[in-house]
């Protein structure tokens, strides 16, 4: 076997399995260190399941060797009740007195994305319109629990387009952990200091084709979390003029689903500027479902941004499709945070 860190919290390993080697990954956190040589445990169902995000093995322990690098210190716990389940100092224990203090966001802007690949484009933009902003992400426990899961996210922090990461709920590995959704974002102004943030599931969407069995649904659930603490709401629709797949083509029908089923605060949907026949199918889907009569529609011009979408020093890749295959799914990210630093002025 043999092993080398990818980044910090994620060790990516070759595993031999009846002489044949296989990658796999595994979370020093959760396993203590591995080493070439180490026989491991592991879970191969997402490899046996051809899922597309991960395409590895996840080492479960190590043999001969009590799992977790991380010493003991808080007492909450995430993962609750999984072989796996680990503690953690929460942010709200560690600096109560500073999240107690507050109970608002006070109109800070908080882009929602429904899928991880987001993040990237939504950074790229705030960045480029407000430099000296101060950028957190929240990562739910919606997808990926895990946070050193995301390549993105040490790529952010090396180009310096992400300055801290909350963890909320079962997720777990950010600067700061969170007890929930509403107390992370709260973490993230008090403790994060953050001017805006962006708020996501990890990697790894899970859909059904079914009308609400897709974890973004989870886009109602954050808008609602921002309005009801005093924040700016501005969501990223999942658009696409590549997909397939014909209930992604124009808005996807997850966030149709998000902002009409689910979401019951009031949010800003931004859109990049489109071409005309693209711009007009989108808010004929967004009007159909009833978006338009309980959210605000706003088109933003990206600017400068696009030229720095196109010179990412972060790989973009949603949905399996570049930059180049699928612009416009990029490009609406983008909008979100070019939306989120306009509002910061």
């Amino acid at each position: 076997m043999s092993a080398k860190e990818a980044h910090p919290g994620l060790i990516e390993l070759t595993v031999e399995i009846d002489g044949e080697g296989f990658p796999a990954i595994a979370y020093d956190d959760l396993t203590g260190p591995v080493a070439p040589g180490d026989v491991v445990l592991l879970n191969t169902t997402a490899v046996e399941l051809g899922l597309g995000t991960g395409g590895a093995h996840l080492v479960i322990a190590v043999e001969g060797r009590a799992g977790g690098a991380r010493p003991v210190t808080g007492h909450a716990m995430k993962l609750r009740y999984t072989p796996m389940q680990t503690s953690v100092d929460a942010a709200e224990d560690l600096h109560r007195d500073l999240v107690d203090r507050i109970r608002s966001l006070d109109g800070m802007p908080v882009v929602v994305a429904g899928l991880h690949s987001a993040l990237a484009p939504a950074a790229l933009g705030a960045r480029a319109v407000a430099p000296g902003s101060r950028i957190a992400y929240v990562m739910t426990d919606a997808a990926a629990l895990l946070l050193p899961f995301s390549r993105t996210v040490p790529a952010l922090r090396d180009a310096g387009l992400l300055d801290v990461t909350v963890t909320a709920g079962q997720a777990v590995g950010g600067d700061l952990e969170a007890v929930n959704l509403h107390s992370a974002l709260l973490v993230a102004l008090a403790v994060g200091k953050a001017d805006l943030v962006i708020v996501a599931m990890g990697p790894g969407n899970l859909g059904t084709g079914s009308g609400l069995g897709f974890a973004s649904l989870e886009v109602g659930t954050i808008v609602n979390a921002v309005a009801a603490l005093g924040g700016r709401p501005i969501v990223v629709p999942r658009i696409s003029f590549a997909d397939p797949r014909e209930r992604h083509r124009g808005v996807s029908h997850h966030t149709l689903a998000a902002l009409t089923m689910a979401a019951l605060g009031r949010a800003e949907v931004v859109l990049p500027s489109l071409a005309p026949d693209r711009f007009a199918r989108v808010r004929a889907q967004l009007a159909d479902a009833g978006v338009l009569a309980r959210h605000d529609l706003v088109e933003v011009d990206i600017g400068p941004a696009d030229d720095v979408l196109r010179s990412s020093p972060v790989p973009l890749r949603s949905m399996g499709r570049t930059f180049e295959e699928d612009p416009d799914q990029h490009r609406a990210a983008c909008a979100g945070g070019v939306r989120a630093a306009d509002v910061l002025g």
